[in-house]
């Protein structure tokens, strides 16, 4: 027996390994876990009485996921030894290759999930059965965190299932049921939940010269063929790659690598093809692109779900009655999400028909997704049996939270605000969904502004992951603690901003949209726009993300910063832009079919409206493409480091995850933080100093900015992947 590993064999000779790594929720692949495998493979290799292997999980939680995070973090301690470094990623796929070929049949036994190494693990095992859960997911998703698999999965899974469907798995980083493990042929069996241990232990028994690996056997092919001379493997990367260009946009450097790994890979013997995969992982892997996303996308994003903004001092607050003040598609959104946690919802609207129709929008989503298999009609029915229509304030008795996603008008928001207070008293905490208005303001209606706090949700609620809380000046401790735990019942990821008109989220968000307003107001053609937007990372160009959330509200939200400021209100090119598509032209955007886009009424695809050119006249001399991209990043950036030395984010954490999972921001930067400290914080005043002199002070570094290029500080440490 090891830390990590209990080792027992039984009177046929067959050995089992139960992982258990200590301290771990997960089994994870960390130094120790290596290292107690090594010795044990030592063991096994010098003992003839061992006839077989058989490999499982001691924990609950699932059978293994990928690497610990200190294990990468210690990959990457030798600094710029790029050789140093490759022997230290080989020693998983050298590890991984000696269990394959120990000359003893090796079964897996999967209990829940088994992702990334864990699922190469089980790739380099000779038979694999899983217990029956239709919960557990499999697959190798670490090009969604910009690396790619690095213990033999981008070799063993085509060996096993073909080209063209592993590089669909593992360029999307697409997990997959168990069903699909056994028509992909990555997994041999399933068998009913809790029984995989005794099914593998059988199969060990029964077989027991079934020690080596499909590609270990003369004749071998891989299933569809490989190499350079096959047709239709080379027609699979002449299709790959143009894909994964138009995916990336050549962002991204973990897709190209895999690729490339893959390609290389199959066409050498096992041996060689690993030493290729490692080569690829450690380039990527010592990227710092790769250590921001996995700093952001996993460990900053996990520590926030796991609640690194909460209270400690505050007892757990979880909601058991939700009342749901709004069910326009905001509030039938958080209603749905919530009745799904489990919670009961009290959706109140104006009149009875408004909150009934909200309730069938929910119960029209419960519907999508039992037409799709991810839920039964008896849970869709439990579910929607949980949001209660209503339109009297009393029906709120007994409610333990309010969230307020009424329209976007301080007047509306304050009337109903003192109304569910008369209700349920100031202590119940009240939570406004508002995407722009002040916090502190709202709480005014609101006796105990203690307990009143900003929680912004973003649309589609049922599919987009974060929420944004925010702090109004008199905020306390108790109110944060019950938004956050409301956040996580709903499993949604949260970051925590102090108030501010257009809090963090919406106020960076608006200068993507407004940069490209106003280059449109400039004369800049409106395509090239549009296609630099996407170049650099972001899902659509600005014009089109406009459309969608609505030229209109855009406008809305001028008028009224500019009524709220008064005086101290600066206009922008891109106010006249507003007012003349929405005033003189109706074109409000998606939702009237007519915006900076034309939307055919027979559901054809979307294209950029002709007249924007007669309206808005394109300059002589057009910029190049790289200027509209400056202009388009150093706009948000500058933006994002205002927020953070104004004290509207209290860490560039939550800077980097707001950004991408509020605005879509460019994931393959890690976010502006992260992106700012590759680039290198000297660099980014600079080119912002060049912004300003050409096109304004709204590109003016900060004073922040100055003294960080100065010192040489940096936002997060030099190879650090947790912040």
């Amino acid at each position: 027996m090891t830390p990590s590993i209990r080792y027992d064999i039984d009177a046929d000779g067959i050995a089992t390994l139960t992982i258990d790594v200590p301290g771990q929720s997960m089994n994870v692949i960390g130094a120790a876990f290596l290292s107690d495998f090594a010795s044990l493979l030592d063991r096994i290799s010098d003992d003839d009485s061992v006839k077989g292997i058989v490999i499982a999980s001691g924990k609950q939680s699932g059978f293994m996921a990928g690497m610990d995070l200190k294990a990468m973090e210690a990959l990457l301690a030798g600094g710029d030894d790029m050789g140093g470094l490759f022997e230290r990623v080989f020693d998983l796929n050298r590890l991984l290759r000696r269990l394959e070929t120990c000359g003893k049949p090796v079964a897996c036994a999967i209990e829940g999930a088994c992702l990334g190494g864990g699922f190469e693990l089980a790739l380099a095992c000779h038979y694999r059965v899983a217990g029956d859960d239709p919960r557990t997911q499999l697959g190798l998703p670490e090009c969604l965190l910009g690396l790619i698999p690095g213990g033999g999965g981008t070799q063993r899974m085509p060996r096993l299932t073909g080209v063209q469907t592993a590089l669909t798995h593992m360029l999307q980083g697409k997990l997959f049921r168990l069903a699909d493990g056994l028509v992909l042929k990555l997994l041999d069996a399933v068998v009913p939940a809790g029984t995989a241990l005794a099914a593998a232990r059988a199969w060990v028994a029964a077989n027991p010269d079934a020690h080596r690996q499909p590609w270990d056997r003369k004749g071998f092919k891989v299933p569809g063929g490989a190499g350079a001379m096959n047709p239709a493997f080379v027609q699979n990367f002449i299709g790959a790659v143009p894909m994964m260009v138009k995916q990336t946009q050549h962002n991204i450097h973990g897709p190209a690598a895999l690729l490339s790994a893959v390609y290389e890979g199959l066409q050498l013997p096992m041996d060689r093809a690993i030493r290729v995969e490692s080569k690829y992982f450690a380039k990527v892997l010592a990227d710092p692109q790769a250590r921001s996303m996995v700093r952001t996308l996993f460990v900053n994003k996990q520590a926030a779900e796991r609640g690194a903004r909460r209270p400690a001092t505050v007892a757990p607050a979880p909601t058991a009655r939700l009342a749901m003040l709004g069910a326009g598609m905001m509030g039938v959104g958080i209603a749905s999400v919530a009745a799904q946690a489990g919670m009961e919802v009290v959706l109140l609207d104006r009149d009875m028909a408004a909150a009934e129709k909200g309730k069938a929008h929910a119960q029209a989503e419960l519907a999508a997704r039992v037409a799709k298999g991810s839920l039964n009609e008896e849970k869709a029915a439990q579910i929607l049996a949980r949001i209660i229509p209503a339109t009297d304030f009393a029906a709120l008795a007994g409610s333990d939270f309010v969230i307020e996603a009424v329209f976007e008008d301080p007047g509306i928001k304050a009337e109903v605000t003192r109304k569910v207070e008369a209700v349920l008293g100031p202590d119940t905490i009240f939570g406004s969904n508002t995407s722009t208005l002040p916090i502190g303001t709202l709480a005014g209606a609101w006796s105990k502004p203690e307990n009143f706090i900003g929680i912004h949700f973003f649309s589609p609620v049922e599919r987009m992951p974060l929420v944004e809380v925010i702090l109004g000046p008199k905020t306390g401790d108790r109110a944060l603690a019950k938004a956050l735990d409301f956040i996580a019942q709903i499993r949604k990821t949260p970051i925590v901003v102090n108030d501010s008109r257009g809090f963090y989220t919406s106020r960076c968000f608006a200068t993507y949209v407004g940069e490209g307003t106003a280059m449109l107001a400039e004369g800049i053609n409106p395509a090239l726009i549009e296609n630099m937007g996407r170049q650099l990372g972001m899902p659509v160009g600005p014009l089109a993300v406009s459309d969608e959330v609505s030229i209109e509200l855009g406008l809305k939200v001028m008028q009224a910063t500019r009524d709220a400021l008064g005086p101290a209100y600066r206009p922008s090119a891109a106010d006249h832009v507003l007012e003349k598509m929405v005033i003189q032209l109706d074109r409000r955007g998606r939702k009237n079919g007519r915006g900076y886009y034309d939307y055919p009424a027979d559901g054809g695809s979307k294209r950029l409206w002709p007249g924007l050119t007669q309206h808005f006249h394109p300059a002589a001399d057009q910029p190049s493409a790289e200027d509209v991209r400056e202009r388009l990043l150093y706009r948000q950036l500058i933006e994002c480091a205002r927020c953070l030395e104004e004290g509207v984010l209290s860490a560039p954490e939550d800077g980097d995850i707001g950004a991408i999972f509020g605005w879509g921001f460019a994931a393959h930067t890690g976010g502006p933080f992260s992106h700012m400290d590759n680039l290198g914080i000297g660099t980014v005043v600079r080119k912002l100093d060049r912004l300003a002199s050409l096109h304004g002070n709204r590109f003016t570094p900060t004073a922040q900015l100055r003294e960080m290029a100065a010192s040489g500080r940096r936002f997060y440490p030099v190879s650090a992947l947790s912040a």
